[in-house]
C-alpha cells in the first residue's frame, strides 16, 4: 500500500508538525509513504509568533517532504494534486487544524478523491478563537471530505452535528515518544537553573487567551509557598495581563517564565522536573500536551472543556476540574500534588502510533 500525507512538516515547527512526524514514522514502518508539505503556510504579517520555522538548535525529526503547497496561492493547489498523483497513492491522509487552511486542503481533498481514498485527521473542527469567515471556510473543507478522523469525542460530535454526510471516527491522540526519556530531577533543575527542593507545576506550550494561564496564576495565591509554577512557551498576543497578575499577587519569586518556543531537546527537562502538568483551558478540543505528559508519566490537572477529560483515564493520570473556577483549580492541584502517583512504563494501546495507523486504514476500507 502506498500512502501520501499532506500537512505541515519540518522545517515548520509546532504541535501539528510534531504529530505528523510521528504519524509518518509509524506509517513507514509498514507501508510506502511520501509526505507533501507547505512551501508557505502563513505570510509573516499574519503569523502571531516569532517564526514558523525550526531554529538551528532545535533538533527535530527532519521528515523528507515535497514542499509544494502555498496556502495563499491557488495555482499551487493544482500543482499539489499533480505531484501527489505522480506518487500514485492508495490513500491520501490530510492533516487539518484551522479554517485558514480549508481552501487549500479542501481543494486537494476533492480532486484526489477521484483517484484514491482520502481521509482527513481533524485536530480542531472549529478554531479556538473564531473569526467572521471561519464557518464558511470550515464548510468548504468538510463538504469536500468523505472520511474524517477526530482526535477526541468532542471534535467528532462537532463533525457529526454540522456535517452528517461525512463519515467520522474517533482515534485518541497517541502518546509522543520522541522527546527522550525522563532525566534525574536534580539534573533537570540544574539545566533549567531552578531549585530542586521546590514543587513545580508546568504550564507548557503556546500562550493564548483560551488556554487560561490567567486562571492558573490566580490559583497560585491559594497554594502553599513552596509550590512554584513554570510557564514555558511562546506568547501569541500580549503578556501584559499575566504580568499584572504576577505583580499584583507578589508571585515574582514563585513563577518562572521562559516565554520562548521550547525546542524538542529541552522538553524532557521541563517535564522531568515537574510534579503536575496543568491545562486550565477555557475552551479546547484535545491537547498534545497531555500526550507528552503521558510519555513522561506526569499527572495532569485539566479543565472540563472539549475532549480533555477523555485523555484522563483515572486518578493516576490526573483529574478534571470545572473551567473558569480558580478555587476548584487550586483544590485540584493540591489534591494531585498530595496523591500517590503510580509510576509505570506501560502505555494503553489506545495511544500507540502503530495502532492508530492500522485503525485509520481499517476505517478507510469499511463500507
Amino acid at each position: 500500500m502506498k500512502i501520501a500525507v499532506l500537512s505541515t512538516f519540518y522545517p515548520y515547527r509546532g504541535g501539528i508538525a510534531q504529530f505528523n512526524a510521528a504519524l509518518y514514522r509509524a506509517i513507514e514502518r509498514k507501508y510506502e509513504v511520501k509526505a507533501f508539505n507547505f512551501s508557505l503556510q502563513y505570510p509573516k504579517a499574519m503569523f502571531p509568533g516569532k517564526t514558523q520555522l525550526v531554529t538551528a538548535d532545535d533538533k527535530v525529526d527532519e521528515i523528507p517532504t515535497v514542499r509544494v503547497l502555498n496556502a495563499m496561492n491557488p495555482a499551487t493547489y493544482m500543482t499539489t494534486v499533480k505531484r501527489i498523483r505522480e506518487f500514485e497513492p492508495d490513500v491520501l491522509v490530510i492533516g487539518y487544524w484551522m479554517p485558514y487552511m480549508a481552501p487549500a486542503l479542501g481543494y486537494v481533498a476533492k480532486k484526489m478523491s477521484k483517484h484514491c481514498r482520502v481521509v482527513s485527521i481533524v485536530h480542531n473542527a472549529t478554531p479556538h478563537e473564531q473569526g467572521k469567515l471561519d464557518r464558511t471556510l470550515s464548510n468548504y473543507f468538510f463538504n469536500r471530505n468523505s472520511h474524517c478522523i477526530a482526535l477526541s469525542n468532542a471534535v467528532n460530535k462537532e463533525i457529526k452535528e454540522n456535517y452528517p454526510r461525512v463519515k467520522s471516527k474517533v482515534l485518541l491522540h497517541p502518546v509522543y515518544d520522541h522527546f527522550g526519556n525522563v532525566v534525574d530531577r536534580t539534573e533537570a533543575a540544574e539545566k533549567l537553573n531552578l531549585n530542586p527542593d521546590k514543587k513545580y507545576l508546568l504550564f507548557f506550550g503556546l500562550i493564548r487567551d483560551y488556554k487560561g494561564l490567567d486562571q492558573l496564576l490566580l490559583s497560585m495565591k491559594d497554594l502553599e509557598e513552596d509550590i512554584h509554577l513554570i510557564v514555558a512557551g511562546e506568547v501569541y498576543g500580549s503578556f501584559e495581563q499575566y504580568d499584572e497578575i504576577i505583580k499584583s499577587h507578589q508571585l515574582e519569586d514563585r513563577v518562572h517564565l521562559n516565554l520562548e518556543y521550547i525546542s524538542d531537546e529541552m522538553v524532557k527537562y521541563y517535564f522531568s522536573l515537574t510534579s503536575v502538568v496543568v491545562l486550565p483551558y477555557k475552551s479546547g478540543t484535545q491537547s498534545g500536551i497531555i500526550a507528552i505528559a503521558k510519555h513522561f508519566n506526569k499527572p495532569v490537572v485539566a479543565t472540563d472543556v472539549g475532549g480533555l477529560s477523555e485523555f484522563i483515564q483515572d486518578e493516576t493520570e490526573g483529574m478534571i476540574v470545572p473551567p473558569n473556577n480558580v478555587l476548584e483549580l487550586s483544590k485540584g492541584i493540591e489534591k494531585m500534588l498530595n496523591s500517590v502517583h503510580i509510576t509505570t512504563t506501560d502505555q494503553p494501546s489506545t495511544y500507540n502510533w502503530d495502532d492508530f495507523v492500522e485503525d485509520m486504514l481499517e476505517f478507510m476500507i469499511e463500507e
